[in-house]
């Protein structure tokens, strides 16, 4: 059994935090039902994997960008997992852009929104929720989004 919480907080620690990482409590969940079927869903991603390497960690925010200006290979080396026993290296694997294009063509999702967007890891809750959060979902609205998929790295 890996103790994963004990763990991260002993990681933390190591790096000179004072305070334990205070885990993210929601009383009530913040998803709802699609309004449509996915057939004519439009459908968006958001990812932590960088996207621009350049701008250093500690100044990123939240960003969204056209699917044309996808990287070929997101930066993910400063994102936290199991480097051992899995790897980033076909970014199909976890930005399924290909297979959502598929999807679509087979007449399974309806379409593809015309950004996908950027969330840099936070070591901060407040600034995740009160900042980066509402600019995805304006920008979700902006692009008449109907689903996204999350995928945190």
């Amino acid at each position: 059994m890996i103790r994963y919480i004990e763990r991260t907080k002993a990681y933390y620690r190591a790096q000179g935090f004072d305070r334990d990482y205070q885990w993210a409590m929601n009383t009530e969940t913040p998803f709802s039902k699609p309004a449509k079927p996915l057939e004519s869903a439009r459908i968006t991603l958001v990812t932590t994997a960088v996207v621009e390497p350049n701008i250093p960690k500690p100044i990123r925010t939240a960003k969204s960008y056209p699917f044309s200006e996808a990287p070929a290979q997101f930066d993910t080396a400063e994102l936290s997992w199991d480097k051992v026993t899995t790897h980033t290296d076909d970014r199909e694997t976890y930005f399924p852009l290909q297979a959502l294009d598929a999807r679509i063509a087979a007449g399974d999702i309806g379409s593809l929104a015309p950004r996908f967007h950027f969330i840099p890891t936070e070591y901060s809750q407040r600034h995740t929720r009160d900042q980066d959060a509402p600019l995805i979902a304006q920008h979700c609205l902006e692009d008449a989004v109907d689903l996204a998929i999350l995928i945190p790295l």
